[in-house]
């Protein structure tokens, strides 16, 4: 790939404006972990390696297991997410593609407080914006250190 522009050097103008929705979310009511694995399915959907290699790292220094993240893909097929995070991975995939069946959003209801499908409306929203500045900008997939944005 040609090189393109470093958005981390040239772009802090407009990705400061990104970085309080990650403190946001930090204190909303939504469990930490499954605000990673959420964002870790979006990007998975969204093909960005970047943010790939950042979420499993910082699952993984969470605690999450490598079966539920290898597995997260195929979340349908197993039988160790909850009805909670199988809710918000339906909601993640059917935002992510732009296509929101009420059936989608009934599911959503049930498991979440109106604040809190507000929040990871907006956490499924943020991770779609941060997947796209990475392809259009890329980082090199596998250089992420845990913490390292915060």
């Amino acid at each position: 790939m040609e090189n393109r522009i470093n958005i981390h050097e040239k772009g802090q103008n407009a990705l400061k404006t990104l970085y309080p929705i990650g403190g946001y979310l930090k204190n909303s009511p939504l469990e930490l972990a499954l605000l990673e694995l959420v964002v870790f399915r979006v990007s998975q959907i969204n093909q960005c390696a970047y943010c790939l290699d950042m979420h499993y790292k910082d699952a993984r220094a969470k605690g999450e297991t490598e079966q539920r993240l290898y597995g997260l893909s195929a979340w349908r097929e197993t039988s160790y997410y909850t009805n909670r995070e199988r809710a918000a991975f339906a909601w993640a995939e059917a935002l992510t593609k732009c296509d929101v069946p009420d059936s989608v959003y009934n599911e959503a209801a049930k498991e979440f407080s109106e604040q809190e499908l507000i929040d990871l409306t907006l956490a499924i929203t943020n991770i779609n914006t941060w997947n796209r500045i990475n392809l259009a900008f890329p980082n090199e997939p596998g250089t992420y250190k845990v913490g390292q944005f915060g």
